[in-house]
């Protein structure tokens, strides 16, 4: 085996589901497609034979996959201009645009926020690992909003520690389609990987292996078109308690109120007309490493989400 290559060895139980399917959900770095190409190469065996894509899992096969080591290039600093809300000697808070990705993945290489850093703060290179130096915590790419970073490791040992804890207080702002309610409550469902869609993630069964506890409030703030159930809409804040992927747009949707624009979790169009999903990182509260004094930092509504709130004013 080349040394650039891993064997990776399992027993699928999916009855019923195509190898392709399976593979993606069992191990999911590598997208449905790329395990297409493995399988067609005759990386993937079945019980030591090759196999097509199209294969259907009778149920306790035996799969050996030869897969490609990934090598990870080692990330650029670009000069690209930062919306910075906070910095000291420790760490850096920055108003992240939407349509920015927070580090490099694929397709995904440069134009990243972790990219931007690097250029503002050389001495960041090498916290946290080559690809996420300095990041503490994540934001999707069409959400707005603040991001903290670590400058050193022992500062991002120590902000990540409050992140753990839970005691990092985020406020996000979103609007939704609906009359919200109740107008208040909090949403404890778990969050796992949706099995039928690699890309998003569900609300899901406690009993799953890979479902973890999930805790947003929510309070409405205002509510608009309320006369018709269509041209309904409200705006919210919303605090996570914890920090899974994709966890407000999830639990949003789940109690059937999808964030405005969310074309993964909500409807496909909307009479706004917004590019991306209506959720922004309005607030951050935590403990800076210097003195722990406790630091409270804001970033208002951007440009595109305060034109929706004005066109909503006028329906």
């Amino acid at each position: 085996m080349d040394t650039n290559e891993r064997q990776v060895e399992l027993t699928l139980e999916a009855v019923g589901e195509r190898l392709d399917r399976a593979l993606t959900a069992a191990l999911p770095d590598l997208s449905r497609m790329q395990w297409q190409r493995l399988i067609r190469e005759g990386l993937v065996t079945v019980d030591g034979e090759r196999a097509r894509p199209s294969y259907r899992i009778e149920g306790g096969e035996r799969l050996v996959a030869t897969v490609p080591a990934v090598v990870e290039a080692v990330v650029q600093a670009e000069d690209i201009p930062l919306d910075v809300r906070y910095e000291d000697r420790d760490l850096i808070v920055v108003n992240k645009p939407a349509g920015m990705v927070v580090h490099p993945s694929l397709g995904h290489e440069g134009g990243t926020l972790v990219n931007a850093l690097l250029a503002h703060c050389p001495d960041l290179e090498g916290v946290g690992g080559e690809r996420r130096p300095g990041i503490v915590h994540r934001l999707d790419k069409d959400t707005s909003g603040l991001i903290v970073a670590a400058k050193h490791d022992h500062a991002l040992w120590y902000l990540q520690n409050q992140f753990k804890h839970r005691t990092v207080a985020k406020v996000y702002l979103a609007l939704v389609n609906g009359s919200l309610q109740p107008p208040e409550a909090l949403i404890d469902a778990p969050i796992g990987r949706d099995p039928r869609h690699r890309q998003k993630m569900a609300v899901v069964p406690t009993t799953r292996g890979d479902a973890r506890p999930a805790q947003t409030a929510y309070r409405a703030l205002t509510y608009y078109g309320a006369g018709t159930a269509a041209n309904a809409y409200t705006s919210v804040e919303c605090r996570p308690h914890t920090g899974r992927k994709h966890q407000i747009r999830v639990h949003l949707a789940y109690i059937g109120f999808p964030v405005v624009g969310d074309h993964l979790y909500g409807r496909r169009k909307d009479p706004l007309g917004l590019s991306r999903h209506f959720l922004h990182a309005a607030e951050l509260t935590f403990r800076r490493l210097s003195d722990d004094e406790e630091l409270h930092i804001t970033a208002e509504l951007p440009d595109d989400l305060q034109a929706a709130l004005l066109r909503l004013q006028q329906i």
